[in-house]
């Protein structure tokens, strides 16, 4: 009992997951399963090897892995979105995203969040000044309402969202998805009956990275912006913004490896006081991102983590 404990204990942080249509996929180590309930209401699980772009011992230090950690989490997620919607609506995977679509279907996702979560907020709050109800890019008052505009648009999206029927399903499994984490980590059985009363919200979820990333950013472009407008800063007002912009574009590198190694951090110390006031708002937002599941979804996380996990399985 003690080894499987120690082993429990040891494969807690390889454990994660994300909700996909009618599905969920775990990742357990080098390894994901992607679980969707088809329309014959079969359960079919998906096993395959984990993209990972850190596999230099170098892209594995600490404030160095999160942005390569949040690219190879992007491009397998996207991955096991489209392959979940072949098998929810029985196509055929050949339909799949590879090579060439791939990387414009994350060019135009990286794109999209980054104009309305960095550039549309600047250009609001440059807005703000020409009210005269803020300062400059160097004053306190512009980056609080950016940061505001970046908190309104981000909660308001998944408020928009989820009420899109479909949507909340995703985030039934999603809440399936923790629960069953929960049960794992806790060394629990994993049954529908075992794993319904754990908590719906886990500390380690993208959407707390989510909002780790908007408070690192606001704190940073504070700070870091108008510093480095000291060195150069173009005269005319559009050239200016413009590069601001594109600071703030490039400051989201070290901005999210920073945010990742504090949910890392408050994820494996989250019975600590200092680590619970941490993780508190991201838990609140997932009161939004997450719904009650019921049995059949919770018994689809239980497959998705069983075939992480089960390393003698076929794909």
């Amino acid at each position: 009992m003690k080894l499987l404990r120690l082993l429990l204990l040891a494969a807690k942080e390889a454990v994660g997951g994300q909700a996909v249509i009618e599905g969920v996929m775990m990742r357990a180590k080098n390894r994901l399963a992607i679980a969707v309930r088809r329309p014959d209401g079969e359960i079919h699980v998906e096993i395959r090897p984990w993209f990972s772009l850190t596999r230099a011992p170098f892209l594995r230090k600490p404030f160095v892995r999160g942005f390569p950690i949040l690219l190879e989490t992007l491009v397998n997620g996207i991955k096991a979105l489209n392959f979940s919607a072949t098998q929810a609506l029985d196509e055929e995977t050949d339909g799949e995203i590879t090579g060439l679509h791939l990387v414009l279907t994350m060019a135009v996702a990286i794109g999209a969040a980054l104009g309305l979560f960095v550039v549309l907020p600047h250009f609001f709050s440059v807005a703000m000044k020409w009210f005269g109800l803020s300062g400059d890019v160097d004053a306190l008052s512009f980056h609080m309402w950016d940061g505001l505009f970046k908190l309104v648009m981000f909660v308001g999206y998944i408020l928009a969202i989820s009420y899109v029927p479909d949507i909340r399903r995703v985030f039934q499994y999603h809440g399936a998805e923790h629960k069953v984490i929960w049960t794992f980590e806790s060394g629990g059985v994993l049954t529908p009956e075992t794993t319904r009363p754990y908590s719906r919200l886990h500390p380690r979820c993208g959407t707390a990275f989510l909002l780790f990333v908007l408070a690192v950013s606001i704190a940073l472009y504070t700070f870091l912006v108008p510093w480095l407008l000291t060195f150069y800063a173009p005269v005319h007002f559009i050239a200016k913004h413009l590069y601001i912009v594109a600071l703030k574009l490039l400051l989201m590198i070290p901005v999210s490896s920073l945010a990742y190694e504090m949910i890392k951090f408050a994820g494996k110390f989250h019975s600590n006081v200092f680590c619970r006031a941490m993780c508190w708002p991201g838990l609140a937002l997932q009161m939004l991102t997450t719904k009650e599941p019921d049995d059949s979804q919770i018994e689809v996380a239980i497959a998705a983590l069983k075939g992480a996990m089960d390393e003698g399985r076929a794909c």
